[in-house]
């Protein structure tokens, strides 16, 4: 008969009555979450009466209206506010890897001239973010005031990302990038063929970051941009929180309307549900990407 092996409590397998605790705690937390982005879609798709009805919100709709839907979209308010959304997250997004790449692989090499005065110089950014009204007179001389560029150049670079990557790149074996160096590959070579390739998940995590961080932005272009060019946040903050229609967003002069909770709530999930949807995608780079670039930064 063979012995009974001890070993510590937490590589033990739980007892029934803790697995079931922790089911039953991480059912709750998972309803907490998702009931009420469930109760925005349902009311939603609900008749304005029925809403109405049920006090403003609907939890299970008894019949499905899309009309708050298709009102929204009469309308080029929301279309033209989703395609400046994406058009800015696209090439936001991208821009700010780019840059961002570069500066954390240049900060990341040992003996690159002028490498911690640009770091510390960069952290104090992050300690003492520069104000409103600064920003502001920065952006309108140097003539950005309404371009698209002052939704991106203003932000291009998120110091917390960078430390994140920059903690990766340094992660990175030297001796590849010796051998890559001996090869005669210079540094750009190194970056494309040997960091970069290694490096795909910092990336996709970054990169979802700054999508997020993108598609969420409503202040800078309620400051830099006119009623015309506002993204798709900027105009369901017009429409949600302050009741203006949707023909006179950014119209001082526009009446307050009491407009139906669907048509709200439409607008609500037309705005959530593309980062929703990319999610998912770039989720499983989460805990590799972010933990390891933490850890070794």
């Amino acid at each position: 008969m063979a012995s009974k092996i001890n070993r510590p409590l937490w590589m033990g397998r739980p007892r029934w009555y803790t697995r079931l605790a922790k089911a039953i705690a991480l059912t709750i937390v998972v309803g907490l979450v998702v009931f009420p982005f469930w109760t925005i879609v349902a009311t939603s798709v609900a008749s304005p009466n029925e809403v109405i009805e049920n006090g403003g919100w609907v939890v299970w709709p008894t019949t499905l209206d899309f009309s708050a839907y298709t009102s929204i979209f009469k309308g080029d308010v929301i279309t033209r506010a989703l395609l400046i959304s994406a058009g800015v997250t696209i090439l936001g997004t991208a821009t700010s890897l780019v840059a961002t790449i570069a500066l954390a692989y240049a900060l990341a090499r040992p003996g690159v001239f002028g490498g911690k005065p640009v770091l510390l110089l960069v952290l104090f950014t992050f300690l003492f973010p520069p104000a409103m009204i600064p920003s502001f007179l920065v952006v309108k001389e140097l003539g950005l005031l309404n371009s698209f560029p002052a939704l991106v150049l203003p932000v291009l670079i998120n110091v917390f990302n960078l430390v994140i990557m920059r903690g990766f790149f340094q992660g990175v074996p030297t001796e590849l990038i010796e051998a890559a160096r001996l090869d005669g590959a210079g540094e750009f070579r190194i970056l494309t063929r040997v960091v970069l390739p290694l490096s795909k998940s910092i990336v996709a995590v970054v990169g979802l970051f700054y999508a997020v961080s993108y598609w969420n932005a409503f202040f800078n272009a309620v400051l830099y941009m006119d009623a015309y060019n506002y993204p798709v946040q900027a105009v369901l903050r017009q429409y949600v929180t302050q009741g203006a229609s949707l023909t006179d967003i950014g119209n001082a002069e526009a009446s307050i309307l009491n407009s139906p909770q669907s048509v709200k709530m439409a607008v609500v999930v037309i705005a959530t549900l593309p980062i929703i949807l990319v999610y998912p995608f770039v989720q499983r780079f989460f805990v590799k990407g972010v933990l390891t670039g933490a850890i070794k930064s």
